[in-house]
């Protein structure tokens, strides 16, 4: 009896091993690795948020770290933080403005910051939606800018927590950058007041 168990199951091992050779075949051959496909960096790349969230280095965009900078990268929906001590680095998602109209780009810095900010929408927000309140208080349910908000020299441009954690790394805003409670309340103790800013 236990001969004839090792019999069958040796008769489907080798079975199996005969149906996997075509594949193991077919994948050492030419089909499956073309001498003949285009180089990569050659390809139109595929563009897609996790594959630009990727630490960048501060020199690339400020000529001096100063007392800190923030790089926003609109189009990979990324925050970066460097402070003045040339070791703290942070990276953080975000949510972008809705469209490229709503977008502004270039250097600023913060100018103030606040805890449990309070919002009143721009008038251009309210011609949108007519349903916006006139100004929601700082801890307010449904208040949008969160826990931590930071200004910067442009008008109604900030970096400002979410309630709303679905609006992170997407474009949902009307022109601010966008992050998780959490991580403004981290970035909210380490940046001062100066620290410059590039919207990318």
């Amino acid at each position: 009896m236990h001969k004839a168990k090792l019999t069958r199951r040796t008769t489907l091992l080798g079975l199996g091993a005969t149906l996997a050779t075509p594949t193991v075949l077919r994948a050492q051959s030419d089909d499956a690795f073309p001498q003949t496909e285009r180089p990569i960096s050659d390809q139109v790349p595929v563009k897609r948020n996790i594959s630009s969230f990727q630490q960048q280095d501060w020199r690339a965009h400020f000529d001096e770290l100063g007392v800190g900078c923030i790089l926003a990268d609109i189009d990979s929906r990324a925050l970066h933080y460097w402070g003045g001590d040339g070791e703290t680095y942070r990276l953080f998602p975000s949510s972008v403005p809705m469209s490229e109209e709503l977008t502004k780009r270039g250097y600023s810095e913060i100018v103030r910051k606040r805890e449990n900010p309070s919002w009143t929408p721009t008038a251009s927000m309210r011609e949108r939606d007519p349903s916006l309140p006139i100004r929601m208080n700082g801890g307010e349910p449904g208040n949008p800018l969160g826990t931590r908000a930071m200004y910067l020299t442009w008008p109604a441009y900030l970096v400002h927590g979410t309630h709303d954690t679905r609006k992170i790394g997407r474009q949902s805003s009307s022109g601010c950058i966008g992050l998780y409670n959490q991580h403004v309340e981290e970035l909210y103790d380490l940046v001062e007041i100066g620290t410059k800013i590039r919207l990318l």
